[in-house]
């Protein structure tokens, strides 16, 4: 107690008066950094893309000339670079639209097309082997498949509300998605440009805040989540496409149809970690059951062996130990990451749980250091 200054006091009485207010007016606190969250999201999206777009920028700097000194190489290195970066980004991203979205749209119609009949052969199928007998039978016999079809088209495409607003409302949706995007895009070339600016200045600010002590653990801090992030999405990365390829070449040899779109889609899913790959195992089975029931299940058994094969070989020696999470970790992080933020907590949430297992270890390991005795085995009595 003798340590604590007048200053200490009220620093304290300030964060416990704030606390208190956040507490009581709760409601309208979430709420205001809900609206803030929402006005901020193109700087953290700008933000997202900027680190993604700088591990290939990185890339290509070490390709471009890295030994020339000359002023022309020197002042043109970065620009160049991050156009290629970011021309690369937009390949891939449009590369992988292109192969999915229009197949996706056609085995969509081709499946409302066939609906009914389907429908029908499925209860005539039934009823030629006596399966499920009774009134269920008799109520599934006497449905109008192709009016249920008419109805749920029906629905979808008018019976949401009044159709000006439903227009008004998508229109303006739509060009707030323009804004946002362009926003994100504009703010992720100025970090670019910028980032040995903003890393100085912020190591800057951080040491006029924060004790020398503080300091190092706020570097290492940031170090350990960047290698974490860095190794994930560069592993993961690689991982998927390997993937990808192995499914096409697969899908080739056992005359599955859809190939490129299945193939971009399982590679796509891919980079959610457990799940992602079985994501776009089930979207790919039901557009090949537009085709052949039988291929798709053959489709089902080729992608779980694929799965065994690449969680065992191919991922330990892709993406390794950079990591260094149990299963039981990743399949937490995924659960959780989703839980909380869906598809963008899936991706996010096995490098953020790897960097904090690490900072755990290191932690352990460290007190370890300082106090043997904890740790040490019990010896037994003679």
């Amino acid at each position: 107690m003798k340590n604590l200054t007048k200053k200490t006091v009220l620093t304290i009485g300030a964060g416990l008066f704030l606390l208190y207010l956040c507490i009581h007016f709760w409601p309208t606190v979430a709420s205001f950094a809900g609206t803030v969250l929402s006005a901020a999201s193109p700087l953290f999206v700008g933000a997202l893309v900027a680190y993604i777009v700088n591990l290939l920028m990185r890339r290509f700097e070490s390709w471009w000339f890295p030994r020339s000194k000359k002023k022309f190489v020197l002042k043109t290195r970065r620009p160049i670079c991050m156009f290629l970066s970011y021309l690369s980004f937009f390949v891939v991203v449009a590369l992988v639209l292109w192969l999915v979205i229009p197949q996706l749209i056609s085995c969509i119609r081709l499946v409302i097309g066939v609906f009914p009949q389907w429908m029908e052969s499925t209860v005539a199928f039934f009823q030629r082997n006596h399966i499920f007998e009774g009134e269920l039978l008799s109520f599934l016999a006497g449905i109008n498949w192709d009016q249920v079809t008419d109805t749920l088209m029906s629905f979808f495409t008018s019976g949401l509300g009044d159709i000006m607003t439903f227009v008004i409302d998508t229109v303006a949706a739509a060009v707030s998605t323009v804004v946002n995007t362009f926003l994100s895009f504009i703010f992720s070339l100025y970090f670019l440009f910028e980032k040995d600016k903003l890393l100085r200045g912020s190591k800057r600010l951080a040491a006029a805040l924060l004790p020398e002590k503080g300091m190092r653990y706020c570097l290492y801090f940031f170090r350990v989540f960047h290698e974490s992030f860095r190794g994930y999405i560069i592993g993961q990365s690689v991982e998927a496409v390997i993937l990808g390829l192995l499914c096409a070449i697969g899908m080739l040899i056992f005359r599955f149809p859809y190939v490129a779109m299945i193939s971009a889609l399982v590679a796509f899913t891919a980079l959610i970690p457990v799940a992602g790959a079985y994501i776009g195992a089930i979207v790919g089975a039901f557009m090949i059951l537009t085709v052949s029931p039988l291929k798709a299940i053959l489709f089902l058994v080729f992608i779980i062996v694929l799965q065994q094969l690449e969680g065992n070989l191919i991922y330990p020696k892709v993406v390794g130990t950079s990591l260094g999470l149990p299963g039981l970790w990743v399949l937490a992080a995924v659960v959780i990451g989703g839980g909380i933020m869906g598809i963008l907590g899936m991706l996010i949430g096995v490098p953020f749980a790897g960097a904090l297992y690490r900072i755990l270890k290191d932690f352990v390991n460290e007190r370890e250091k300082t106090k043997p005795a904890l740790t040490a085995e019990p010896k037994e009595n003679a």
